[in-house]
């Protein structure tokens, strides 16, 4: 039987490849995956006619743009009203409390990536063959560019880690403020816990590691917080109401600190209270073999976002301005996760129709064949001001320890 040949440039392969990496990309197994609520049901007619995915979870995806031309999305926050009551035959008028908002604009860009398959000579494959081996890696790819741009505009940071399969560059390169499209925002004040007796990046010092103690007091602040951060609801979780959610996720060195400083005990303890929260249901979030303490998951990400000594670390004040000082010693940032930590945005491709374009074209004389993969997005972590004026990351909290 005759195999079946889609033309170099073909709209059928165009069309089929554009949603076949989109797919692949968002379903490739990652924590990023599991932070990203399903789509509004009918009853959520406001959420559905912004495109906006659930707003319990860490990561909302919003797809304001997809029919209509720009590249910003505006998300708002209307602030708490505060103010006395009105009592008795008391005058309510001139008492009126007024309604306050802030807002917060992300922006979208293209990024592509592409693969030369090669010359005839070296390939010996077929056309369809190579289509393929190129989706793969382009999908592999990209996937792994989305996880590093959320995991670093949550972070508030790059870090320096530079292992072989980062994607995003390093904050020095001098395209990085490009790809990032949106500017990375470091942690406000109000929202960082830093490890042992350390007030900031100056003077962590080896001994300052991670500990249950320290996710002890990231409960003790989120619960007297008099706007705490929205936990994270997941579907059918039975102790949504009763036990509100958080996730902590930290590097597999911020891991291991936390497991060496733990006694046996406890440590077993810390693992079984993620098994009995996810008893009876379950959900991608608790795989892993994750703990709990406290009510906070706490869950090991494999891309640390890591500072080393002398390296720089950027800081922000309560009112979001920025300064640089100096790391005293190795560390890493972990993040604690509520709901709506980073607003996601996608926009359609002009060309495809879709969220991401597939391109192939044919080059030195028609000996070889080059795939491309184009994507419109952008990323953010929600920031806003609050009615007490400080600046404060809205669901994220940032955890800086001394690692081994």
């Amino acid at each position: 039987m005759a195999q079946t040949n889609v033309p170099i440039g073909s709209p059928t392969a165009k069309k089929v490849y554009s949603v076949a990496v989109f797919s692949e990309t968002q379903r490739k197994p990652s924590l990023r995956r599991n932070l990203v609520g399903p789509a509004p049901k009918q009853s959520a007619a406001a959420k559905k006619l912004r495109g906006q995915t659930s707003e319990d979870y860490p990561i909302v995806r919003v797809t304001d743009l997809q029919n209509t031309a720009g590249d910003t999305v505006s998300v708002d926050l209307f602030n708490i009203i505060k103010g006395k009551p009105t009592m008795g035959d008391r005058k309510i008028a001139g008492r009126m409390m007024a309604l306050k908002t802030s807002s917060l604009d992300v922006r979208i860009d293209q990024y592509r990536g592409g693969v030369d398959q090669g010359g005839r000579m070296t390939q010996q494959r077929t056309v369809h063959q190579l289509r393929g081996i190129a989706k793969g890696n382009l999908a592999g790819w990209a996937a792994r560019l989305e996880d590093q741009l959320c995991m670093t505009h949550i972070a508030g940071a790059r870090g320096y880690d530079d292992a072989e399969d980062w994607v995003v560059p390093l904050e020095s390169d001098e395209e990085f403020d490009e790809i990032v499209v949106n500017p990375v925002q470091p942690p406000t004040p109000n929202r960082r816990l830093l490890g042992g007796d350390a007030t900031g990046a100056s003077d962590i010092d080896s001994t300052d590691k991670m500990t249950l103690d320290m996710i002890d007091e990231l409960r003790l602040q989120l619960d007297e917080m008099a706007f705490p951060m929205q936990p994270i609801r997941l579907p059918e979780d039975p102790a949504v109401d009763e036990q509100p959610l958080y996730c902590l996720v930290l590097s597999p060195r911020q891991w291991h600190d936390l497991q060496t400083q733990t006694g046996d005990n406890a440590w077993r303890t810390f693992l079984a209270n993620a098994y009995q929260r996810a008893n009876g249901w379950s959900h991608p979030l608790f795989s892993g073999n994750p703990g709990m303490w406290n009510g906070i998951l706490v869950k090991k990400m494999y891309r640390p976002i890591r500072f080393n000594a002398g390296d720089d670390v950027r800081e922000s004040d309560a009112s979001g301005n920025v300064s640089t000082t100096q790391a005293n010693a190795k560390f890493d940032r972990g993040v604690l996760l509520g709901a709506q930590a980073l607003a996601e945005v996608y926009g359609k491709d002009a060309v495809s129709g879709y969220y991401a374009n597939w391109h192939e074209e044919t080059s030195d004389h028609g000996n070889t064949v080059e795939h491309s993969v184009s994507f419109m997005g952008g990323k953010r972590k929600t920031r806003f001001k609050g009615s007490h004026g400080e600046v404060t990351d809205h669901g994220v909290y940032a955890v800086d320890t001394a690692v081994s």
